[in-house]
This record gives C-alpha cells, sequence and structure tokens, in this order.
C-alpha cells in the first residue's frame, strides 16, 4: 500500500519502493552498520546488498498512513549490537518521517550477521 498525503491542492503518494531506497540508505549511513542484508533463498545464508540494492534488505508496510519497517543488517564485529540498533532507530525514524511527512509506526531490525571490517 502507499502513503499519500492530504494537502489542500491535492495529494501526494508516496511508493513504498521510494521508502525503501531511502531507508537503506539511511541505515547504511549508521555508525556500526556494515550494510544491509538479503537472505538467499537456495541455501539460508545473508549476503551484504550493493549500495543499488538496498531496498532488498528493507520491507516496508504503509497502513493507514503510518509506516512499518523491517530491516535485515550485518553489524561491524566488535560494537554492541544494542548500540548499533539504538542509533538507527533513531536516526531512521526522524530521517522517514522528516523525508515522508508520514509517522514512522514500527521499526523491527533483524541483524542477520557480523562482519570484521579492515
Amino acid at each position: 500500500m502507499e502513503g499519500t498525503i492530504m494537502r489542500d491542492s491535492g495529494e501526494v503518494t508516496i511508493d513504498p519502493g521510494v521508502i525503501a531506497d531511502y531507508a537503506g540508505s539511511a541505515a547504511t549511513e549508521c555508525f556500526g552498520v556494515v550494510g544491509m542484508a538479503a537472505i538467499s533463498v537456495k541455501d539460508g545464508l545473508a549476503k551484504l546488498l550493493k549500495k543499488d540494492s538496498l531496498r532488498k534488505g528493507v520491507n516496508v508496510e504503509v497502513i493507514n498512513n503510518e509506516i512499518n519497517l523491517t530491516f535485515h543488517i550485518i553489524v561491524s564485529y566488535g560494537i554492541s549490537i544494542k548500540a548499533v540498533c539504538e542509533n538507527l532507530y533513531g536516526n531512521v525514524k526522524y530521517k522517514i518521517e522528516d523525508f515522508t511527512g508520514l509517522k514512522v509506526n514500527r521499526i523491527k531490525i533483524v541483524v542477520e550477521g557480523v562482519r570484521v571490517i579492515d
């Protein structure tokens, strides 16, 4: 379902794919996030997504003009997962609400792996 913003002059409709792209970019800017992950159906392993495929690591639901997000991330080794998730939650919530004008209702974060960064 799409998000809709009503204005005096008409309405603005936001495709969930646009929200997913923006959310994926915002998430990868967060401290401790190595990148977004996609799960291989064939072998069940998480793989790191390239910058042009970030939307595959984010699920977006828009219900009654409220956004629910699920992130599949890979975190940096040696950094507190709790701290990474708190940082991601705060930054992404602010950026998505500012970008879309819609309320973020829920953010779910699934840590799919840990990577050592050189």
